[in-house]
């Protein structure tokens, strides 16, 4: 084991958060070290190679309202690198697919009555008219779209999307979270009412390479493979354990779950503030990435109302970016939330697709293997943190009780719900509160 020398800051975890933390802190001459358990950089938005173009493992797209992301790409000069392009949004209900795309499509969405349509469009109205969210901090998510749609409107749209995502949560899950979902989606739409989203060439892994590149050119460093396993102060100095290093600092960040957080940090922080770390619940991801010789349809998003089918969502990615990117292959991901101690948590690649395959032939019967060119998993512990009533008052502060320690999470994301863009906002926002500091 080796001691590192003195750092001003070290950082755990390079996903966006991690990434721009240290990217404001180098520039302002703040030493910064970055230590990432992976072998890459990006955390959720990390990359796989596919045709000789990278590829996110988890989909990715940013709203045209995404300002923090889209400054640090205008810093970096890389606004060139930046896709805009109106997507199709669909839904499928009821063995059928739905345009949903703009507000004429809601009121042709025949499975409602022209009533229901009209209460449909005027609830997406009415949530994007709420300026104080802290007003709907004590409502659930269930209990805000009845009041504001009706019974029949929850039932066929918002019910499946919420326990789809939420499963066992679903009925606890706070309308602010829901709130901002449909605000952000309203904020990015164009003159027509279409709604346009933001992609970055070459992927958010890309974006992360080069945001790191200015972070190394102002003299931060990186540890790749070097998952951190433990944690504590000696005198004023902080002490970061990894299995083949111990480094040294005034300050340390953790950027990753809380549950994570909690057990690096058992051994001597207190069980009050153990068990605060510990009082916001988490969901897995697995994410089933396909390529395929065909497309499955035209629709980018397709969210899926059907309560038999295990996924919430299939993105069509390469209705988006072009399948050319890709070398001609179309890409489709199929999302599901769940928790890791779930057996499905726990399937390989192959389990996984045979898992998959009868519910992607139920929607496409066309559909068959010959489609297939290959297939991907990739999986998440720490996923989606459960966003409950009164939410705000679970969330641990940035600046901790103990001197020099810092937590910079997605689960401190709030009222926005997490994302590189957000990921971004706050990671720079407490670089500038550390920089006072120094």
């Amino acid at each position: 084991m080796k001691n590192g020398t003195e750092n001003n800051v070290v950082i755990i975890g390079a996903g966006f958060t991690g990434l721009s933390l240290a990217y404001e802190l180098s520039k302002a001459g703040v030493k910064v070290l970055i230590l990432e358990s992976s072998s890459s950089i990006g955390g959720l938005a990390s990359s796989f190679d596919v045709g000789g173009e990278k590829l996110d493992c988890f989909y990715h797209h940013w709203f045209t309202s995404d300002y923090s992301i889209m400054n640090i790409i205008s810093e970096l000069g890389l606004n060139d690198k930046v896709l805009i392009n109106p997507t199709n949004t669909g839904l499928y209900y009821a063995n059928n697919f739905y345009k949903m795309s703009t507000p004429i499509d809601v009121l042709r969405f025949t499975p409602l009555s022209i009533l229901n349509r009209f209460r449909l469009g005027l609830l997406v109205l009415r949530a994007r008219s709420v300026k104080k969210w802290k007003s709907l901090e004590s409502l659930t998510a269930v209990d805000w779209l009845k009041k504001l749609g009706g019974e029949k409107v929850y039932r066929i749209v918002w019910e499946p999307l919420i326990k789809g995502k939420f499963g066992p949560y679903a009925d606890d899950i706070s309308a602010v979270w829901f709130w901002n979902k449909i605000k952000l989606r309203g904020g990015s739409r164009g003159n027509k009412g279409e709604e346009k989203l933001a992609y970055f060439k070459g992927g958010f892994a890309a974006l992360a390479d080069e945001i790191l590149k200015k972070i190394k050119e102002c003299g931060g460093k990186i540890y790749l493979d070097s998952e951190v396993n433990e944690v504590y102060k000696e005198g004023k100095l902080w002490n970061i354990k990894t299995r083949d290093n111990k480094f040294i600092s005034k300050n340390v960040v953790f950027t990753t779950s809380l549950p994570i957080i909690s057990n690096l940090i058992k051994s001597w922080a207190s069980d009050e503030y153990l068990n605060n770390l510990n009082k916001i619940n988490y969901l897995g991801n697995v994410c089933l990435i396909l390529e395929l010789n065909q497309s499955l349809s035209n629709t980018y998003w397709t969210n899926v109302n059907d309560p038999s089918f295990p996924f919430v969502g299939l993105i069509e990615h390469t209705n988006f970016e072009k399948s050319e990117t890709y070398g001609g292959k179309h890409i489709v991901y199929l999302s599901k939330y769940l928790s890791h101690s779930d057996p499905i948590f726990s399937m390989d690649k192959n389990e996984f697709f045979n898992f998959s395959y009868p519910f992607i032939k139920k929607m496409f019967p066309k559909f068959n293997l010959d489609w297939v060119e290959d297939y991907h998993i990739w999986k998440s512990k720490w996923s989606q943190p459960v966003v409950v009533k009164k939410y705000s008052e679970l969330i641990p502060k940035e600046i901790t009780p103990y001197e020099g320690m810092y937590i910079c999470s997605m689960a401190q994301i709030y009222p926005e719900d997490r994302g590189t863009n957000y990921a971004v906002k706050y990671g720079t926002l407490l670089a500038s509160k550390i920089i006072r500091k120094l």
